[in-house]
């Protein structure tokens, strides 16, 4: 196994590119929202479709921003719980 600080440093750690949730249902969910999509692509005039692409998009980002500030959150609860088992203060 390689150094984590190693891939850190070169660039080759995407922690969140790398999170796949295992939860049963995350692969039919997504199915269902491109289902969904699908059906308002033929319903939607192609303005309003785009721009329920543009509120899907700025969601994403949302998300990724939710997922970084999740992400930070645990790691200085990681490093907390390392202080504290060491005793160092």
């Amino acid at each position: 196994m390689k150094p984590i600080l190693e891939d850190l440093y070169l660039g080759r750690l995407y922690p969140l590119e790398q999170i796949v949730p295992q939860n049963p249902e995350y692969h039919s969910v997504n199915q269902k929202k491109s289902d969904l999509m699908e059906i308002l692509e033929t319903k939607l005039s192609a303005e309003d479709y785009q721009t329920l692409e543009e509120i899907l998009e700025l969601d994403c980002d949302a998300s990724v921003m939710e997922a970084f500030a999740s992400f930070e959150c645990g790691v200085k609860l990681g490093v907390l719980l390392m202080l504290e088992v060491m005793d160092i203060k």
